[in-house]
């Protein structure tokens, strides 16, 4: 059975990863099997929204690029992807991936091989860029006067 949970890390995980990274780690995996497209890549528009100071009152932050794309397999899963931007061949490969991540058959292999390298990209990443902010962080404070 698969688990809601695992699924959502590997879908997050591919697509927040770069499309050449996904796609030279995949093709070997993926250019044997074939997939019928059910939806094929599309680029639209999807609303933002925000939460002032993050709980507060939501808002509209405007419109974002998303490219989503469903397949199916040989075996019946269907894989979907909805990546930020307008590349098609990212959001192809994931739904690919997805549908591929599915089937016990595949899933160890392709976890190991492609999602695990690629989460640890994405940790790595995450870190540099929390150093790059850290070394910019200004700390302000105020003066307070005394009473006379």
């Amino acid at each position: 059975m698969l688990n809601q949970t695992t699924r959502q890390h590997w879908m997050s995980v591919m697509a927040k990863s770069s499309a050449e990274t996904l796609i030279a780690l995949s093709d070997k995996y993926v250019n044997s099997h074939p997939f019928e497209t059910i939806r094929a890549a599309e680029v639209g528009l999807t609303q933002v929204r925000g939460r002032m100071g993050g709980t507060g009152s939501q808002f509209n932050v405007g419109d974002m690029t998303i490219t989503r794309c469903v397949v199916r397999s040989p075996e019946g899963h269907y894989g979907h992807s909805y990546i930020m931007g307008r590349n098609k061949d990212h959001a192809t490969r994931a739904a690919t991936l997805d549908a591929m991540l599915q089937d016990q058959i595949h899933q160890s292999l392709l976890m190991e091989k492609i999602i695990q390298p690629l989460a640890q990209d994405l940790a790595i990443k995450k870190v540099q860029k929390a150093d790059t902010v850290a070394q910019t962080k200004v700390n302000f404070f105020t003066l307070v006067r005394g009473e006379d």
